[in-house]
C-alpha cells in the first residue's frame, strides 16, 4: 500500500501555522490530511537514492532504507515509474549504502537513475507467470473493471473445479501486486480472478474520484463474486493486500453470496483504519488534535464539502477488532511486526479476539506487503497448508507453521 504519508505537501500545511492563527491553520491542515487519505496518489514517493550503477546495470548501490536493506527479491521503480528493474541479493552494505544484484532491467535506463522506490511487486505483466490467462471485464455499478482470470488446472475427468480465489490489491497500487499469489492457488486447483476496482487507475472512476477505504470498493468485489458464480464458482476464497484486506472484510460481511465464501486470506491488512491513520499521523509528528479532526472529517455528514467524498466513510464499520464477532469465515492473516505503514497490532488483536477462526502467521522483519519477497517459502507454505486444511477440514483450519 502507498500510504497518505507522502513527504510532499504535508510540511506545507504546517507552514501555515506561522502565518495565520492556529485555529485556521489547524483546520486547513486537518482538511489537507483528510483529502490526502481519500485521494488516489498521482505520484509515488521516491525515497531511495541511487549511489551508483555498474556500466552493465548488473549491480546497483542504494541509500540504506528499511526497504532497501531487506533480504529477498524486489522491484525497483525509478524515473517516476517510467523505469523498472528487479533487485536480488544484497552483495554488501555499510552505514551509508547497500549494494544489490540487479536481476533484470525490465524497462528504462537504470544507469541514469537518480532516485527510486522499492516495491513488493515482482511480476509487472501477468504473462510473466507462464499460466493460462484471459483478460476480462467485470460489470460493476460504476462501469467495467478490468481483471485477469487464471483458470485452474483440469482434473482427470477433463473439467475444472468450482474453486475460485478473488485477489484484491491495496491502496495506491494496482492488480499486479496480487500476481505473486496466483501460483500457489493454482497448485491447489483454484481459478484466480485478479481484479481492479474503482479509482485504482485501472477500474472505473467513481463520481467523486475518492477512495472509500473499503466502504465502497467492496461492491466491486461483490461484482467479481457474481462473475465467478456465473462462471461456475461453488467455493470462493477472498485474498486482500493492505487496503484490499479492508475491502474483502467488508465484502465477506456484506456479500449476497456469503454462503459460497469459504475463507479469507489477509496480507499486511488494514483491520482498523482509525488505528492505521493514527499510527501514520504519529510517524509524521502530526499533532493529535489535527489528526483527530481529520478523522472526524471522514465521518462527518458535511465533511464531503471539504474532502470531496460523496458520503461519510463510516469508520466504525471498518474496525474489525471491535466488530470481530461478525466474522464467521476462516481467516489466514499474515503481517510483519515492522510493517511501517499498517501497524500489526490490530491484526494481532483480531487474532487474539477470534482464535477460533483467525490463524495469525507472524513475520518479524518483512515490511509492508513484502512478506512473499522476504521469505517466499514461509509465505507460500502458510497459504498452502491453510488451503489444504480448508478443503479437508471442518472449516476451522489448524494454524500453519510460522
Amino acid at each position: 500500500m502507498t500510504g497518505w504519508r507522502s513527504r510532499v505537501g504535508v510540511p506545507l500545511a504546517f507552514a501555515a501555522l506561522g502565518a495565520a492563527s492556529f485555529g485556521v491553520a489547524a483546520a486547513a491542515a486537518s482538511v489537507f490530511i483528510a483529502r490526502k487519505v481519500l485521494t488516489p496518489p498521482r505520484r509515488r514517493d521516491e525515497n531511495v537514492i541511487v549511489r551508483a550503477v555498474s556500466p552493465d546495470a548488473s549491480v546497483i548501490t542504494l541509500s540504506p532504507t528499511p526497504d532497501s536493506l531487506l533480504r529477498g527479491d524486489y522491484s525497483f521503480w525509478f524515473d517516476q515509474d517510467a523505469g523498472h528493474a528487479r533487485l536480488g541479493a544484497i552483495l554488501s552494505r555499510s552505514g551509508v549504502s547497500v549494494t544489490r544484484r540487479v536481476e533484470r532491467v525490465t524497462f528504462g535506463d537504470l544507469t541514469r537513475a537518480k532516485r527510486g522506490r522499492i516495491s513488493g511487486w515482482w511480476y509487472v505483466r501477468p504473462e510473466e507467470l507462464g499460466l493460462p490467462l484471459k483478460s476480462i471485464g467485470i460489470e460493476t455499478d460504476g462501469g467495467v473493471a478490468p481483471a485477469w482470470r487464471f483458470n485452474g488446472p483440469k482434473g482427470d475427468d477433463g473439467t475444472r473445479s468450482g474453486k475460485w480465489a478473488i485477489h484484491v490489491h491495496g491502496r495506491g497500487t494496482q492488480r499486479q501486486e496480487c500476481l505473486r499469489a496466483v501460483p500457489v492457488f493454482r497448485e491447489h486447483g483454484w481459478t484466480s480472478l485478479v481484479i481492479s476496482y474503482r479509482n485504482d487507475g485501472d477500474g472505473p472512476r467513481s463520481d467523486d474520484g475518492r477512495y472509500g477505504l473499503g466502504s465502497t470498493e467492496w461492491r466491486d468485489v461483490e461484482a467479481a463474486i457474481e462473475y465467478a458464480v456465473d462462471h461456475g464458482a461453488t467455493d470462493i476464497v477472498l485474498m486482500g493486500w493492505s487496503m484490499g484486506g479492508a475491502i474483502v472484510l467488508q465484502a465477506v460481511t456484506r456479500s449476497m453470496h456469503a454462503e459460497l465464501i469459504r475463507g479469507v486470506v489477509l496480507e499486511s491488512p488494514v483491520i482498523d483504519w482509525v488505528d492505521t491513520l493514527r499510527y501514520q499521523a504519529e510517524e509524521l509528528h502530526v499533532p493529535d488534535p489535527i489528526a483527530e479532526s481529520a478523522l472526524k472529517l471522514l465521518d462527518a455528514p458535511w465533511g464531503g464539502r471539504l474532502t470531496g467524498q460523496a458520503a461519510p466513510i463510516g469508520l466504525p464499520e471498518l474496525d474489525f477488532v471491535h466488530r470481530a464477532d461478525v466474522l464467521t469465515k476462516p481467516i489466514l492473516l499474515m503481517h510483519s511486526d515492522d510493517d511501517g505503514y499498517v501497524p500489526a497490532y490490530a491484526s494481532r488483536a483480531l487474532a487474539a479476539r477470534r482464535p477460533d477462526i483467525v490463524h495469525f502467521v507472524r513475520f518479524t522483519r518483512a515490511r509492508h506487503t513484502k512478506l512473499w519477497n522476504f521469505d517466499p517459502k514461509k509465505w507460500t507454505k502458510a497459504i498452502s497448508r491453510w488451503l489444504n486444511e480448508l478443503e479437508v477440514g471442518d472449516g476451522t483450519p489448524t494454524p500453519p507453521d510460522a
